[in-house]
C-alpha cells in the first residue's frame, strides 16, 4: 500500500496541512519544519502525486527546452549534451522535469514551443542559442511568458534575460594567442552566420588583428553551410589561395575535428603545418589527434545558470532582468606550434 500525506503528518506529528504546505515550499512553513517532514517523506518514501500538484498550484514543475537544430542533429555535438547536462543538474535541485523539442526543422520546432505555452505544459523555457530571424523569442516576448535565452540577445538585449559568455573577448584572445605564435595569416571557420555567437567570434577575431596589424582577409573567414560540420570544401578553398592561413580559429571543437580530418587527407600535418585552435574543451577536444588547444566555455555552467536564473523568475516573476556572463580560458594541448617552426 503506498504512504500518504496523513501517514507521513502522523509519522512526523503534524497536521496533513502542514505537509501539504512542506510540499508545495510555502514561506508560511519554518525551514526545520520542512527539514523534519521532508527526512520523514524520504524514510517513509513518500512520492507526491504531480498530477495533484498540478491542479493545486497551477504549475507543471517542468522546463521546456528548445534547440538549436533538431534534437538528432544537436545531440551528435558534445557541446549541446554538456549544456544539457548543466541544466539538468539545476532542474534536479529544484524538483524541476526537462521537455525538448523534438522538431526536425526550424518550422516544427517553432511549432514544439507554441504546443508548450499553449498547451501549458512548461512553466518557462531556455532557449539554447541567439539568432537572427529567429521565430522562437519574439513569441515568447509576445506571449509574456518566462523565458532565459543562452546567447546574447541580438534585439532589445535589456528585456531579455540571458546567459553567455564575452564571445568578442574570448575570440580575441584565441586569435592573440596564435599571433604571440607568430602567425600573421590567421584563418577563421565560423558557425552560421546567422548566430550571435558566430558574429561575436568573428568580430573578436577582428579586432585582434587589427590591434596587432595584421590584414583582415576576406578570403580567410569561412561559414558552416546548412548546418553541416563537413569541413572538405572549405579546407580546400583556403589551402588553394596564394597565400593560405598558417593557423585556424574555430568556432567548435567538433567542426575543428572535422577541419583536421579534411587537412590530413589534404596531406596537411597539424599543427606542423596548419596551427588550430577551437572552443567550447569539450571531450573532443581532448580525445582529438593532435589534442586540441581551445577555449574553455564552461558549457555545463551556461546551461547550469540559464535554468537557475529561469528557475529563480519563476518564483519571484518581479525580479529585475539580468544577464549573467560565464567566465572563459584557454586551455593549451598540441594543435598549435610556433610559426617559426613551420617554415
Amino acid at each position: 500500500m503506498s504512504v500518504t500525506i496523513k501517514d507521513v503528518a502522523k509519522e512526523a506529528n503534524v497536521a496533513p496541512s502542514t505537509v501539504s504546505r512542506v510540499i508545495a515550499d510555502s514561506p508560511r512553513i519554518s525551514p526545520a519544519t520542512k527539514k523534519k517532514v521532508r527526512k520523514v517523506m524520504e524514510e517513509m518514501g513518500y512520492y507526491m502525486n504531480y498530477n495533484a500538484r498540478v491542479l493545486v498550484s497551477q504549475t507543471t514543475q517542468t522546463i521546456g527546452v528548445v534547440m538549436k537544430h533538431s534534437s538528432s542533429h544537436s545531440f551528435d555535438n558534445p557541446f549541446f549534451s554538456e549544456l544539457l547536462s548543466g541544466i539538468s543538474k539545476a532542474c534536479q535541485e529544484n524538483d524541476y522535469s526537462l521537455n525538448l523539442t523534438t522538431g526536425e526543422s526550424e518550422e516544427a520546432i517553432f511549432q514544439d514551443v507554441v504546443k508548450m505555452v499553449q498547451g501549458k505544459r512548461v512553466d518557462g523555457i531556455v532557449v539554447l542559442y541567439s539568432k537572427e530571424d529567429d521565430k522562437v523569442v519574439p513569441y515568447l516576448m509576445q506571449q509574456n511568458f518566462p523565458f532565459v535565452m543562452i546567447g546574447k540577445p541580438l534585439v532589445d538585449a535589456s528585456n531579455v534575460m540571458y546567459v553567455d559568455n564575452d564571445n568578442v573577448q574570448a575570440s580575441n584572445e584565441a586569435t592573440d594567442y596564435l599571433i604571440q605564435l607568430g602567425h600573421e595569416r590567421i584563418g577563421i571557420v565560423g558557425g552560421e552566420a546567422d548566430f550571435e555567437v558566430t558574429k561575436a567570434r568573428i568580430e573578436g577575431y577582428e579586432k585582434a588583428l587589427a590591434t596587432h596589424g595584421c590584414e583582415s582577409r576576406e578570403e580567410y573567414v569561412k561559414y558552416r553551410r546548412d548546418g553541416s560540420y563537413e569541413s572538405t570544401s572549405i579546407v580546400q578553398e583556403l589551402l588553394e589561395l596564394p597565400e593560405p592561413p598558417t593557423a585556424l580559429v574555430v568556432m567548435d571543437d567538433f567542426h575543428a575535428l572535422s577541419v583536421i580530418t579534411s587537412l590530413k587527407e589534404a596531406g596537411v600535418d597539424v599543427p606542423e603545418e596548419m596551427s588550430i585552435i577551437s572552443f567550447n574543451n569539450t571531450i573532443v577536444s581532448r580525445l582529438s589527434s593532435p589534442a586540441l588547444t581551445t577555449v574553455d566555455t564552461n558549457a555545463d555552467q551556461l546551461g547550469y545558470y540559464s535554468a537557475e536564473t529561469l528557475v529563480e523568475k519563476l518564483k519571484k516573476p518581479d525580479m529585475l532582468k539580468r544577464s549573467l556572463v560565464i567566465p572563459t580560458n584557454i586551455i593549451e594541448r598540441q594543435s598549435c606550434t610556433e610559426r617559426s617552426k613551420i617554415f
